[in-house]
């Protein structure tokens, strides 16, 4: 871009990049999850704005065509990097040079975005060569492996937690995706303050809705919608529902597969509810696809959100979306996605009688339910998608045009 030329003057080039997840895989699956769900939906509005958008990604299974086009101005082109089929998610950081050498023939970007740190190191030489804004976002972050789980992600592999800590220094900007997941971008891993942007994620409010006000429906269902890990707290939810009272016991349906960090979590999960003696209640359903769950939510008493850290947790906002309340930990971003005592509850205890309590609040006060589900609607319509995608722009052009004045 010619230095006198301030960015607001015409559309985008965005540069997208996703190693070692398809942002159009089905979210729940392996380890695909909010974050593809972010990348998807902003690029989708990015381009519906006007700017040209090519999300980057591994070919990760024989035949996987190199271009598809969602839309005229969206590309989404598979790069040969290692093996054609999945890697677990640890196993990436072998297949990282083979991306980066593989972005170089392709040009004429103005930002490059790089998602999750297995991207910022294939992608950010790559920007500078090509004199482009380069932003990093993390949508999770390494913890030091003895640390509580509270703290965040275990590493996969030794060299994440420098190799997130160069990118957040590096970086022409850092997007992250609450308050809480900016603190930490800059208390772990030194990021400049001034260099780290907030852009909270948006939801489909089409998709998520809430149930038709004429279905006569007695709600007797939880739902967690989470990849089988320990950090997602499935575990906390069990304990819970065992001990509200058998009369008044809903059942817990888990949606979402094993993440490559599961290690025997499904097994350990169900045998906690047979010993728990609830194993009938509880419903292990697999990843679905997102109508599926959109439909198990609206339907739903409540979405619990167990979990013992999250950077955002986009199944709130999708649970509020759907007019049903939402039962939180009060973790991370996730008092970010919850309004507490409006749109739902956040509970700053594991106690599994606390929960317990939370949730026969609203089976016994069902106005009070009624009322927070419709709270969270109210809040799910003022945080659209394309709300979160011009926040976007608005933060590229602020980092290009930062560029140009230095």
């Amino acid at each position: 871009m010619p230095a006198h030329q301030n960015s607001a003057d015409r559309p985008l080039r965005i540069a997208m990049i996703s190693v070692h997840t398809d942002p159009y895989g089905e979210a729940g699956t392996g380890d695909v999850g909010g974050m593809n769900i972010v990348i998807r939906e902003t690029a989708a509005q990015l381009a519906a704005a006007g700017h040209s958008v090519d999300v980057f990604t591994r070919r990760s299974a024989h035949g996987q065509p190199q271009v598809r086009t969602p839309n005229e101005r969206l590309r989404v082109i598979a790069l040969t990097a290692g093996p054609e089929h999945p890697l677990s998610k640890g196993e990436h950081e072998t297949v990282v040079p083979a991306f980066a050498e593989a972005l170089h023939d392709y040009s004429g970007y103005d930002v490059v975005h790089a998602h999750h740190w297995y991207s910022g190191l294939a992608a950010e030489q790559w920007a500078q060569d090509a004199r482009a804004a380069f932003l990093q976002s993390f949508h999770s972050i390494a913890a030091p492996v003895d640390s509580p789980l509270d703290a965040g992600e275990r590493p996969e592999v030794p060299a994440r937690l420098e190799a997130e800590r160069h990118l957040a220094r590096s970086a022409d900007a850092v997007i992250t995706v609450s308050r809480a997941e900016r603190d930490t971008v800059v208390k772990r891993l030194g990021a400049p303050a001034e260099h780290v942007i907030v852009v909270h994620p948006g939801v489909d409010i089409t998709r998520f809705h809430p149930r038709d006000a004429s279905a006569s429906l007695t709600p007797r269902e939880l739902v967690a919608a989470a990849r089988i890990e320990p950090l997602k707290g499935i575990d906390l939810a069990i304990e819970a529902l065992a001990l509200v009272p058998e009369n008044e016991r809903p059942d817990l349906t888990v949606a979402g597969g094993e993440s490559s960090q599961a290690d025997g979590e499904l097994a350990r999960l169900q045998a906690l509810a047979a010993r728990r003696g609830i194993a009938r209640h509880v419903h292990f359903v697999g990843a679905l696809g997102r109508t599926e769950l959109a439909a198990r939510m609206r339907d739903a008493l409540a979405v619990v959100v167990p979990s013992h850290s999250e950077t955002f947790g986009l199944c709130a906002l999708e649970a509020s979306a759907s007019g049903v309340p939402v039962i939180a930990a009060a973790a991370g971003g996730l008092g970010e996605a919850v309004l507490d005592g409006t749109t739902g509850q956040l509970l700053h205890t594991r106690r599994p009688a606390d929960w317990a309590s939370a949730i026969t609040r609203l089976i016994e006060h069902p106005a009070d339910a009624a009322r927070q589900g419709a709270a969270g609607r109210a809040h799910a319509e003022t945080q659209t998608w394309q709300r979160s995608a011009d926040a976007l722009a608005a933060a590229y052009r602020t980092v290009i045009d930062r560029r140009i004045e230095s």
